[in-house]
This record gives structure tokens, sequence and C-alpha cells, in this order.
């Protein structure tokens, strides 16, 4: 059986932010930038509080069976929602995505490189 990867991302919006949350939030925006995000196993939180209220969570997973996708996207929701509460942080409209990396389809190069090696 091979080990397959999926990809959750996880979303929702902050809510009842006090002045002082919202502050720490803007002073630790810089690691928290979508132009640093990554999907990770520990997951990987990004926002622009300045902006707007949206946050996006994004975890990386393996499993075994293509069912295995639905117990990933349940952790993976869980997390997010365990340190938003840890830091007090409030939230709203939770809502996930997931995708099995072995059903995604084949990019330009990626099948170049299949052709190429003759399989």
């Amino acid at each position: 059986m091979s080990i397959r990867t999926f990809r959750i991302t996880v979303r929702g919006v902050f809510d009842g932010l006090s002045a002082a949350q919202r502050a720490d939030l803007l002073a630790d925006a810089a690691e928290h930038d979508v132009l640093r995000s990554a999907y990770t196993p520990e997951g990987h939180l990004s926002y622009d509080i300045a902006a707007r209220s949206a946050f996006v969570f994004r975890f990386s997973d393996t499993g075994e069976e293509e069912e295995d996708i639905l117990e990933a996207t349940e952790r993976a929701e869980e997390a997010a929602k365990a340190w938003l509460t840890e830091r007090g942080y409030g939230f709203k409209n939770i809502r996930s995505g997931a995708e099995d990396l072995s059903q995604a389809p084949l990019g330009k190069r990626q099948r170049r490189a299949v052709r190429a090696s003759g399989s």
C-alpha cells in the first residue's frame, strides 16, 4: 500500500478580538505572511489582520487509504481550533478543504518528465 499525501486548508475569521489581541497579531504578522505560507504537519497560519480578519491554516498529513483524508481534515480543523483557543482568539466560520496529491493532475513539466522517462 502506498502512502498518500494530503493538503488541508482550514479557513476562518477572527471574531471579537480585543485591541491587545489585534496588536499581538499585528506584531507577529511578518511570520504569518501569506508569501511565507507552506503546508506543514504542524500547520502554518497566515493572515493579514491589517486588511481583514480572515485567516488560513495550511496542514499536510498522510494516509494509506483514500478515506483517510476525512480523518486528516478533522485533525487539521481541531488543531486550528486548539491553536486559536489556546491563545484566546475568538473565531467563526471555520471551513476546510482537502486535496489528495495522489489524485492531483500532473502539471505540464511533470507530464513532460513522465514522457521523457519512458513510463
